[in-house]
């Protein structure tokens, strides 16, 4: 834990240099390197239209939330360039010695990403340090926990407020995540088919200071009834998803 700390305490200090306005995520997702496991997701999760939406440029400090064996991770470290820096959240509920092998192997290809683990309810992070973050496909883990699992109660507006006081002015933030039947109750929902409304979603940021400044359509899915498990073998990897990107005003 205190190496993690350490690594991301220094990747903030470093500074940024002067770059231009958009990233190649093109290049970021093409260029060879990247293991052929998560290069087969790329059909599924359209990486370079997901990223065009967030909005990286070069020299950013990108977020990346529940940051798993960091697919998201890696390609942004890549299209924010040697002068950027890539910080990835784990709950430690979610991750083992095959995750933590998976950062190893991509810290040695990526310099400049790194990552720590808090508990899922103990999420801290440093006051307008990123310029942008991405939550992909778990935001609806902050109404689910199981005791079975070590996962903890979470209250969404604390979690939203943390990730809002770490963005800086401007700051984007892109949310990815299956989409559930309007009117549930989220935690339900969340422990029930691992989705969430798209209304709570929008409601929830916009209560916490957010703007809504961007959506893609790239990941729905109108063959999805949004009445079966993520998990389930019939629609695993081909839901119907939102995209939404979410920016903290300028004051």
């Amino acid at each position: 834990m205190r190496i993690f700390a350490f690594a991301l305490a220094v990747a903030l200090a470093m500074p940024a240099a002067g770059a231009p306005r958009h990233a190649d995520v093109a290049a970021a997702v093409t260029a060879p390197g990247r293991p052929e496991a998560q290069v087969k997701l790329d059909a599924s999760r359209k990486p370079v239209e997901m990223l065009r939406l967030l909005g990286l440029k070069p020299g950013d400090r990108a977020l990346d939330l529940f940051g798993g064996s960091g697919y998201w991770s890696e390609l942004m470290a890549r299209a924010v360039g040697p002068e950027g820096r890539v910080t990835a959240w784990l709950a430690s509920a979610e991750t083992g010695p095959r995750t933590r092998a998976a950062w190893v192997a991509l810290r040695a290809r990526q310099a400049n990403a790194a990552y720590f683990e808090t508990p899922n309810d103990a999420l801290a992070l440093p006051e307008d340090a990123f310029d942008a973050a991405i939550v992909n496909l778990n935001y609806h883990d902050v109404y689910w926990e199981s005791a079975k699992d070590g996962f903890r109660h979470t209250e969404p507006d604390a979690f939203l407020k943390t990730v809002y006081r770490a963005l800086k002015p401007g700051g984007a933030i892109l949310v990815i995540d299956h989409v559930g039947a309007a009117g549930e109750d989220p935690r339900v929902l969340a422990d029930r088919l691992h989705r969430i409304d798209p209304a709570v979603v929008k409601a929830d940021f916009a209560r916490n200071g957010f703007v809504l400044a961007g959506e893609s359509d790239a990941l729905r899915n109108p063959a999805d009834d949004h009445t079966k498990s993520v998990f389930d073998p019939a629609i695993r990897g081909k839901t119907d998803r939102i995209a939404y990107r979410f920016r903290k005003p300028v004051k």
